[in-house]
């Protein structure tokens, strides 16, 4: 399993991934987005955003990098860069298929993504990654899966998968929305002749969604690598959005409430790699400060209340505007 390479890393950050959701394409959700990336989001303008971030990530110790089909240009802005670094071989590579993106570089775009998890939907994407990343793909997951997602239950995707599986691919899922925990369930729960299907799952945990926690703690028993997203609430706990418990701690520890954010994930045993979804490089380096965060109890008690009711985080992360 590619993640075993990260296992025996020593940096402090060796638990800390970059997400290139923020940077692949011109619109996203993250509040702060128009002062993070100005004006100008050409395509070469945010392939370069994209390569100073990965150039950073990677001297600053990161060793996992995630894109998705649906992040717009991601997975040609990362192929460019392993292109570009062709001495760079410790590094274990993600993406997502299930999303088809749709927003045309955009940001002002009436519908960015299209899901559908069909059979046909994940061999024109198996192939369109393929063409981009080819043998540096070591992980493909399952995009946004729910209890409902028809990828729980297609046999015939379930065997195509369990042959990219069988070639050396490891075959993992992400989750979304209020049932985060039921999708994960479900999803261990899927075999092919016998074997589980998913050694992998990403699912959203953060200061203000923890539902999903449980059900993490039993695929990481399970045996399955858990990575954590959107462990900022989409910016809802950076500055200057966060809320006054998490900036009274932050001071406290004399850095930014990002870095005691995704710390307070990083306690978590079942958290193989969380995720930063950094988009600019100052907001990358004080992201990685989560590695060196050390938390009290009393600390984490008074973020423990921080915890929003599932339904009602979701609710107001559909509210939130493209960027």
């Amino acid at each position: 399993m590619p993640f075993a390479r990260l296992a025996t890393a020593t940096t402090p950050t060796c638990h800390l991934g970059l997400g290139l959701a923020a940077v692949g394409r011109p619109g996203y959700i993250n509040l702060g987005r128009d002062q993070d990336l100005g004006e100008n989001r050409s395509v070469e303008t945010l392939r370069t955003r994209t390569h100073e971030l990965l150039d950073a990530a990677y001297a600053q110790g990161v060793r996992y990098f995630d894109v998705a089909r649906s992040y717009g240009r991601s997975e040609e802005f990362l192929a460019d860069w392993l292109n570009k670094n062709p001495r760079i071989d410790d590094v274990v590579i993600g993406s997502k298929w299930g999303y088809t993106y749709t927003a045309d570089w955009t940001a002002d775009a009436e519908t960015h993504e299209v899901k559908d998890h069909a059979l046909p939907t994940y061999e024109r994407q198996r192939a369109e990654t393929d063409a981009l990343l080819g043998d540096r793909l070591d992980l493909y997951q399952i995009h946004s899966v729910t209890p409902d997602s028809p990828a729980l239950t297609d046999k015939d995707l379930h065997v195509r998968l369990a042959e990219a599986a069988a070639q050396g691919l490891t075959i993992g899922f992400s989750t979304s929305g209020p049932a985060q925990a039921d999708a994960i369930r479900a999803a261990l729960a899927v075999t092919v002749d016998g074997e589980p299907l998913f050694r992998t799952v990403q699912s959203t945990y953060n200061a203000l969604e923890t539902s999903a926690g449980p059900a993490l703690a039993e695929a990481h028993d399970a045996g399955l690598t858990v990575i954590v997203k959107e462990g900022m609430a989409n910016g809802r706990l950076a500055d200057p959005y966060a809320p006054d418990a998490l900036k009274a701690v932050a001071a406290q520890t004399s850095l930014g409430c990002d870095a005691v954010a995704l710390a307070l994930i990083l306690r978590e045993p079942w958290a193989g790699v969380v995720l930063s979804g950094a988009a600019t490089t100052v907001q990358l380096a004080s992201n990685l400060h989560a590695a060196v965060v050390d938390l009290d109890d009393e600390q984490v008690e008074r973020l423990a209340a921080l915890v929003e009711e599932p339904g009602a985080y979701w609710e107001r992360r559909g509210q939130l505007p493209w960027h």
